[in-house]
């Protein structure tokens, strides 16, 4: 299989409220917008936001998102932390801190519940050393 695109399609009934939260926060652009369905992308990134009660939806697994962690890495952790959480308000979930496995992460919330890890690689301690490949440890 040949993939052309992926992304993460985000279902709720909170269309406009996730729309503008990713929208203002995170810095995507609207690229289509309906009533039950919104398109997002910004740079090469896409996102969609879908109304589970759709047509589009087989039977029974029109449920609104859960259990859903996206991860956001940047260049500077310290510094989207500061415009998240100290400037925009953001509450955290998990405070700004490093881990030994090679990341330096908080995490917020969007208007559903899903959590939004921003992380910046850093390189990792102890145990976590090996258990990287060469190509792929954070330096």
């Amino acid at each position: 299989m040949r993939l052309t695109s992926f992304y993460p399609v985000v279902m709720t009934d909170r269309i406009a409220e996730t729309r503008d939260f990713y929208r203002d926060h995170f810095g995507f652009e609207l690229t289509f917008e309906a009533d039950w369905y919104v398109s997002l992308k910004r740079g090469d990134w896409e996102l969609a936001i879908l109304d589970p009660a759709h047509s589009t939806i087989p039977g029974g697994y029109g449920t609104r998102v859960q259990g859903l962690l996206l991860n956001f890495e940047v260049e500077d952790v310290d510094a989207e932390h500061r415009r998240l959480v100290t400037e925009a308000g953001l509450p955290e979930a998990l405070p700004l801190r490093s881990e030994a496995f090679g990341q330096r992460h908080f995490i917020v919330a969007d208007p559903n519940g899903v959590l939004i890890d921003v992380i910046q690689p850093i390189p990792p301690a102890g145990e976590y050393v090996e258990q990287f490949t060469d190509e792929a440890r954070p330096r």
